[in-house]
């Protein structure tokens, strides 16, 4: 052991630690899992939902683990009995506030066609949760064993907002735990939302509590891949899929030459949403909002899938090979009659660095005209 270095007991392991590091963190590096709903990776932790408590031996009181900072010769129980109770009085309070319906009463857990006869049995006009399967809030539910009974439901006090192109808000799935607001502050800086108004009537707003739309809001997206419920959804893949019926592939963004990594969920060999991939550099699962929500024209029917060629006012289909000798062919004789300054070459920003590269070297080697540019339009 290292003199920078000390050592703590998490569930009687002794356990090496760095000053400064919080009990959630040195828990985590040695696969102990402490559940957590606010905390983000990145941004100053907050300890405001309390799902993270754990024991602390002589302590008075449960500790926020992931705001705790870890201490020398220090006790720490991650699921003692006293730390279980605290975390389903949490729960349960969480799923009394708003429209939580994912642990719909003699629902299963497991079965998704079970969950909506539940909802169908219940009646009312009551609508599945878009994030069912890929919810946080309801993995912490069936991982202790908690209901939303225990506790009077209070309706939601705002309707949902979808007046925007890309993101959903889904006031009444929201659990105040502040991860969108983190998110949008501290890693995207965009200083687009924050808390607003105080006690039952609290929500997260856009500046002047005005819809996406008319905010300064630049929809990166970052809120939604932060949102641990069912809260903040993308509009295109809400009702596109649910979680766990897509594939995810990994990629590399190709709207610029930074090479952001990026899933794409996949369902039915068709794009259903993006998310960054958390921890990989270079953006450690941020996107713009090109990255995020730009991939519709990958499916679109209008694409071209054969060369075209025109003839009078209308085209026709050609090979490649046929497509390509004509326009070598026109492209030299303009090159010769009017010189190469006559010509230019348009780019994209859908198509890869190094296919751009190659663009450009086709411009200036071959065409020898430095005319070359790109549309950078969504």
């Amino acid at each position: 052991m290292s003199q920078q270095t000390q050592t703590l007991t998490i569930d009687g392991k002794e356990l090496e630690f760095t000053p400064g590091e919080t009990i959630l963190e040195v828990a985590r590096r040695n696969g102990i899992d402490i559940p957590t709903l606010c905390h983000l990776k990145r941004t100053a932790p907050t300890g405001a939902c309390r799902m993270c408590v754990v024991e602390v031996q002589g302590g008075r009181a449960l500790v926020a683990s992931c705001a705790m900072p870890a201490a020398p010769r220090m006790v720490v129980a991650t699921e003692s009995e006293k730390v279980i109770e605290a975390r389903k009085l949490i729960l349960q309070l969480l799923l009394a506030s708003g429209n939580h319906n994912c642990l719909v009463k003699g629902s299963d857990g497991k079965s998704y066609d079970d969950y909506l006869a539940r909802l169908r049995k219940a009646g009312g006009n009551v609508q599945p949760c878009p994030a069912w399967g890929g919810c946080r809030l309801q993995e912490l539910a069936w991982r202790y064993g908690v209901t939303g009974g225990r506790f009077s439901p209070t309706p939601p006090r705002y309707p949902i907002e979808d007046v925007n192109p890309f993101i959903v808000r889904d006031f009444g799935r929201c659990i105040l735990c502040g991860r969108c607001v983190q998110a949008c502050n501290e890693i995207q800086v965009n200083q687009a939302i924050h808390f607003g108004y105080r006690g039952a009537k609290a929500k997260i707003i856009a500046a002047g509590d005005r819809p996406y739309r008319e905010s300064d809001c630049v929809f990166c997206g970052e809120c939604v891949q932060a949102c641990p419920t069912g809260a903040l959804t993308e509009k295109d893949a809400r009702n596109a899929a649910r979680p766990g019926e897509t594939r995810r592939v990994r990629t590399t963004c190709a709207y610029c030459g930074v090479g952001c990594q990026q899933d794409l969920h996949v369902k039915d060999n068709r794009i259903v949403k993006v998310t960054g991939v958390e921890g990989a550099k270079p953006n450690l699962g941020s996107l713009c909002v090109k990255g995020r929500f730009g991939f519709d024209f990958v499916s679109s029917p209008e694409r071209l899938t054969r060369p075209l060629i025109r003839e009078g006012d209308s085209f026709r289909e050609a090979s490649w090979e046929e497509a390509l000798d004509l326009a070598a062919r026109r492209l030299t004789a303009i090159k010769e009659k009017s010189g190469p300054e006559s010509l230019g070459v348009l780019s994209s920003a859908r198509i890869t660095n190094e296919e751009n590269y190659v663009a450009q070297k086709f411009a200036r080697a071959v065409l020898e005209t430095n005319h070359i540019d790109h549309c950078a339009r969504l």
